[in-house]
């Protein structure tokens, strides 16, 4: 069964055919870094990673570009209001966006192509688009002329007089059609910007990621993907601009995450629900965060609450469990012949993994497979005996189906000396007469498998 994906493009499911053998050229638009990233930044991050790593796994050389918007209104903002430069809040947040995605275990991308490191590029897109009619400027700006290009809105399935019904010219703007966007700004006093042929200024958002996708992935790329709310009119204006400016089809297949509510309340800082990934994964197990964005499928949208949550946190240690058994039985497994049954059992989880997967990514049918799959291992592990083989077919099919989700089932043992680190905070407590602190400590140590024991000499511990 070859792979079948959700083309947002032509709204069918279609075989997946890439442009070169076994080479997937994939560009996903990555975040504007003017603060910490929230959990609707996370998802893409998680979901377009786990694309990424199932195309990897199923034999593919995937180029894998994710941008930094590093000027942008939202960032010039910020840097006026905490009186900084926008260089120095853009790499300070770029760090802490791959902090954060790290801990969420998102792998690095192939390449991480800034704007600033692209004004070139960008530049020299722009005059073409100008060169080949389908851009003016006026006074400093530059427009995209939106009714030169035939196609727009076939991405959105909009036509160009439904779109124009809502267009507005804003004040300030110089643009001669409301369905026209700026490639690019003049720049305001004080503000940065670069030097260009129609004097200093700094890119649109839309033209950034045309320029960078042909920079480094060609003027035709196989998959590009985002967010649902960059379906119009932000990837529509990409489609525009590299179609117009390459005469050729920009991206093969287009992919969209759906929406991300909380408490079925869409996420806004007005409404006081907007959730930190740097807070939320202090708070909880990453592998369970990621876990919980692959429950749903990718294209529908996701409610996130603290039950949610924790429903997941128990459905991960479910499975959890299951490997955790298999790797302390196998110690006392044997050479077992007439096992055929059991190992066509975990071909057939396999099988069925892939299946799902190849289904337009379901990761939501192939967590289902991870729970059959544990269901079987221990049914066989109540088994009087148990064969080594078997117990190594179960752990690899479980290491290749969290491989490929993107989390770990692996138990990261804590080191002696954070152990005695813990002991000593402990002690600490106790004499402050803090014992909440205390205990929980006890309860920390206690559910990492270490056990204390008080003594008239101090406290001694053992692992269990």
């Amino acid at each position: 069964m070859s792979i079948k994906l959700y083309n947002s493009l032509t709204r069918s499911k279609e075989d997946f055919k890439t442009i070169e053998e076994n080479k997937v050229k994939m560009y996903v638009c990555g975040p504007t870094v003017y603060n910490y990233i929230h959990i609707g930044n996370a998802r893409p991050a998680i979901v377009f990673d786990t694309v990424r790593r199932y195309l990897e796994y199923a034999g593919y050389d995937v180029e894998y570009v994710l941008n930094f918007t590093d000027v942008d209104d939202k960032l010039i903002k910020a840097a006026n209001e905490m009186g900084e430069e926008v260089p120095e809040i853009a790499e300070r947040f770029i760090e802490a966006y791959k902090e954060d995605v790290s801990k969420l275990n998102v792998k690095e991308a192939v390449h991480h192509p800034r704007v600033t490191e692209t004004m070139d590029q960008i530049i020299e897109f722009i005059s073409g688009l100008i060169d080949k009619g389908f851009a003016y400027s006026v006074e400093g700006d530059v427009y995209f002329k939106t009714r030169a290009f035939d196609n727009y809105g076939k991405l959105s399935h909009q036509s160009i007089d439904e779109l124009r019904s809502g267009a507005r010219i804003q004040v300030g703007e110089k643009k001669k059609d409301p369905l026209d966007f700026a490639l690019w700004k003049k720049a305001k006093p004080d503000e940065i910007s670069w030097e260009s042929p129609w004097g200093e200024g700094r890119p649109g958002w839309h033209i950034e990621c045309s320029a960078m996708a042909k920079e480094y992935l060609g003027d035709t790329i196989d998959i590009h993907a985002g967010g649902q709310d960059l379906t119009f009119p932000h990837h529509e204006n990409e489609i525009a601009q590299s179609e117009a400016h390459n005469d050729k089809s920009f991206a093969n297949y287009w992919l969209h995450n759906g929406y991300i509510q909380i408490e079925n309340e869409k996420m806004s800082k007005s409404l006081g629900n907007f959730i930190l990934v740097h807070d939320l994964v202090e708070k909880h197990d990453p592998n369970v965060v990621r876990f919980f964005m692959l429950s749903v499928h990718y294209r529908n949208p996701i409610n996130f609450s603290d039950e949610l949550l924790a429903s997941a946190k128990n459905s991960y240690d479910r499975i959890k469990t299951a490997y955790e058994n298999l790797l302390h039985r196998r110690a006392s497994s044997l050479d077992l012949t007439e096992q055929e049954d059991w190992i066509n059992t975990i071909k057939a989880h396999k099988n069925n993994f892939i299946d799902e997967m190849n289904d337009d990514f379901n990761t939501a049918n192939a967590i289902t497979v991870l729970f059959d799959l544990s269901k079987d291992a221990n049914i066989y592990l109540r088994e009087d005996q148990t064969s080594t083989e078997v117990i190594d077919l179960f752990l690899s099919a479980f290491d290749e189906m969290v491989g490929v989700l993107g989390f770990s089932l692996q138990t990261e043992e804590l080191l002696d000396e954070d152990i005695d680190q813990l002991i000593e905070e402990r002690i600490q407590a106790r004499k402050d007469k803090n014992f909440a602190r205390a205990d929980e400590i006890r309860d920390q140590l206690k559910e990492e498998g270490i056990l204390l024991e008080d003594t008239a000499q101090g406290t001694r511990w053992r692992r269990q």
